[in-house]
């Protein structure tokens, strides 16, 4: 099957609405990483009304910072302190969308090609960006390098 068959094509045509936040951008904002202070004034310059994430999202972030407490990279009241942090603007500002069955099926055409090096939840991200129509920023390279070869608008921080 070729890029072309594989595109999201279910994407929405016409102006970019949203932005979709992945994890590895999110963990950088809110813990100290060599991108935080980058991150971060991106993000402050961004409309929040146009910033959107996904159920996966919120559980990959977590994750993240449970891995960052068992590497001893956090302690347990900075990893609390992060996810309190993410949970303000997640409740408050931005937009949050479930993760449907259609997306993993997308995910997984995505995932087959193993010359795009995708890992299955970045190929979820590309997946739920795509039907949103919205631009996937991320800190990941190969990520943004996956979504641009399947024709999901991608922006590297």
């Amino acid at each position: 099957m070729s890029h072309r068959e594989r595109r999201a094509g279910d994407a929405r045509q016409g102006p970019l609405l949203s932005q979709y936040l992945d994890t590895s951008l999110l963990v950088s904002a809110f813990t100290r990483e060599a991108a935080t202070g980058r991150v971060q004034s991106w993000l402050g310059r961004q409309e929040a009304r146009d910033l959107v994430i996904s159920d996966w999202v919120v559980t990959e972030f977590s994750s993240a910072l449970s891995v960052k407490l068992r590497m001893k990279h956090l302690n347990l009241e900075q990893r609390a302190n992060a996810m309190a942090l993410f949970t303000g603007p997640k409740e408050r500002s931005l937009t949050v969308v479930a993760v449907k069955r259609e997306h993993f099926m997308a995910a997984a055409r995505f995932a087959e090609d193993h010359g795009l090096g995708l890992r299955a939840g970045d190929a979820l991200h590309i997946s739920v960006a795509a039907d949103r129509g919205a631009r996937i920023c991320t800190l990941d390279k190969r990520l943004a390098d996956a979504a641009a070869a399947l024709g999901v608008d991608s922006l590297s921080k």
